[in-house]
């Protein structure tokens, strides 16, 4: 494992200076060992140099491979955090990665099958549809029934586990020299937080998992007019080759294509942000990879526009505490009750239990209120994030490795709405659906389905009450007699260390007379203070072992 991290530590080193990546950075960033390193490292022959320094960024990202392609992949989503150029090449990395042969993918799905790719579809199309990071996508069609579909057949790169599996070995190296020497190292858990994208990733891998996501977020969504996700055809589905239904839709991402078809801009903004949160807070179950390349729009009805979502390897799971915590705290910034949101910080632990609520409720003011009453086009989370973890180092806040998905899901949604509709106001989207969530987990409602989740068990159980009952009645009293017993025993215990230390300061101080007053006394009256002494040791001693 060592030898293959140093193997891919020299594959990095490389590369970045192969692609001169270090001229992306100001002269006075560098530390005197990095300019150094020019000098030493001349044998690596510069590549692309007629290149801009985005095609090179873009370029050194796509042979680094899949780990550092998703990372340019959310990059691409924050416009407002990176030059256009930058934004626009780095784009291309979600669909235009090259592509496997047409050979391997064969393989690859015969292989699957254990049987040749015309005994399980009528026709393949050759060329692939996309080439994303860990797999790629190739037409087809497939008879079900008697009915012959169209139908995309996803097939993953072969050997892609060895080298995501290297890249996070390297990853594991830093972030432990990461937690080891930096000041904020151990609070921010950065090898907590690579584990948790080493599980994302391999999970990604494994193609009928995805099947299953894809399945459950349809059913999810069954007869929803917001979200349409495509069928999945379980049964040709495998852990490497995954089959469903051939969508025709327009890439969020085409902003021109989808105003020539007269779409309202404006509803399908505000219908990304209705997705995201019901998926999140109703479902607890949410597509967590939304970036452009995987989010279509319907060319139907563009009046009354419709997401179709794809490729659902990481989707993000949130328990009922998390979702709960989340909700007040989206509630309590709507409201600008920065104390609140203050005082469930320290509630959940997230920050120590000493910390100061007033300067902490203080520092949160200071970086939310300016950005309320702002429409999207004027918002830089990416600001916000960055003064909200400086406000979170100095009051020792930890990082939470379960809520990177949904970190990551919400940079895409704000990176979507900046696309479509910059006018957006998130606030005065989201706060409603909040609002009305929050009544279902805590108002009369949320008790009458309670009562009615728990009725069919509560009626199972109701014949078995009596007995249930008068066998906790018949434990209450063995518990009471037995603490009864407890006591009594522990107060003679106590009586009998009493008397044990009576005897023994008896035989102490009877020693100590015989001992001051030895040549004074005869013989006999010497002999007779120490046997009392003796006797009065060995009493104690006798007491104290009882």
């Amino acid at each position: 494992m060592l030898i293959k991290q140093h193997r891919r530590l020299y594959q990095i080193t490389k590369i970045f200076w192969q692609y001169r990546l270090d001229r992306l950075f100001p002269e006075s960033w560098l530390p005197w060992y990095v300019r150094y390193g020019r000098f030493i490292v001349l044998w690596f022959r510069p590549r692309h140099k007629e290149a801009s320094d985005a095609a090179r960024f873009r370029l050194a990202l796509e042979e680094l491979g899949p780990v550092f392609v998703k990372f340019g992949q959310m990059l691409s989503t924050r416009r407002d955090l990176l030059p256009d150029a930058f934004a626009e090449e780095l784009a291309k990395l979600q669909d235009r990665v090259a592509p496997i042969n047409e050979s391997q993918a064969r393989q690859q799905i015969e292989q699957a099958y254990g049987k040749s790719l015309e005994q399980v579809f009528d026709s393949f199309e050759a060329e692939p549809m996309a080439s994303a990071s860990v797999a790629q996508v190739h037409g087809a069609k497939l008879t079900i029934n008697d009915v012959q579909l169209s139908v995309v057949v996803k097939v993953i790169r072969p050997g892609i586990g060895k080298v995501i599996d290297a890249d996070i070995s390297v990853m594991q190296l830093f972030a432990g020299l990461a937690e080891k020497f930096l000041p904020d190292g151990k609070r921010l858990r950065p090898k907590e937080v690579v584990s948790e994208y080493r599980k994302t990733l391999f999970d990604e891998l494994d193609l009928m998992r995805e099947a299953a996501n894809g399945i459950q977020l349809k059913r999810n969504f069954d007869g929803s007019d917001s979200l349409y996700v495509p069928e999945i055809y379980a049964d040709f589905c495998r852990q490497n080759v995954l089959v469903m239904e051939r969508i025709d839709g327009i890439p969020v991402s085409d902003i021109a294509a989808l105003e020539a078809q007269g779409t309202n801009m404006e509803r399908l903004a505000e219908r990304g942000v209705e997705v995201f949160f019901t998926q999140v807070f109703r479902d607890s179950f949410f597509h967590a990879d939304m970036h452009p390349g995987n989010i279509f729009v319907s060319r139907q009805h563009p009046d009354n526009p419709m997401y179709i979502g794809v490729d659902f390897g990481i989707v993000g799971t949130l328990n009922r505490e998390d979702k709960r915590y989340l909700a007040e705290n989206f509630l309590a910034f709507f409201n600008r009750d920065y104390r609140k949101v203050a005082e469930l910080h320290v509630a959940s632990g997230w920050v120590p239990s000493d910390t100061n609520v007033e300067e902490f409720e203080f520092a949160i003011r200071t970086v939310c209120e300016p950005i309320f009453q702002k429409p999207l086009a004027e918002i830089s989370f990416g600001h916000v994030l960055i003064n909200l973890f400086n406000t979170a180092r100095r009051f020792n806040m930890e990082v939470q490795p379960q809520l990177v998905l949904l970190e990551k899901t919400l940079l895409y949604i704000e990176g979507l709405g900046r696309q479509l509709y910059p006018q957006l106001d998130l606030w005065k989207t989201a706060k409603p659906f909040l609002e009305e969530w929050m009544q279902l987990q805590i108002g009369p409602k949320a008790v009458w389905r309670d009562i009615k989740e728990n009725a069919p068990f509560w009626g199972e159980k109701l014949p078995e009450m009596p007995n249930l009952i008068y066998d906790s009645l018949q434990a209450v009293q063995r518990f009471t007699e037995q603490h009864q017993q407890s006591a009594a025993q522990i107060s003679q215990w106590r009586q009998r260390q009493a008397r044990s230390f009576y005897w023994l300061a008896t035989a102490g101080v009877l020693a100590v007379c015989g001992g001051l007053v030895h040549d004074t006394v005869s013989w006999p009256q010497l002999t007779g203070v120490l046997t009392a002494a003796a006797i009065c040791w060995v009493r104690g001693l006798w007491l104290n072992r009882q």
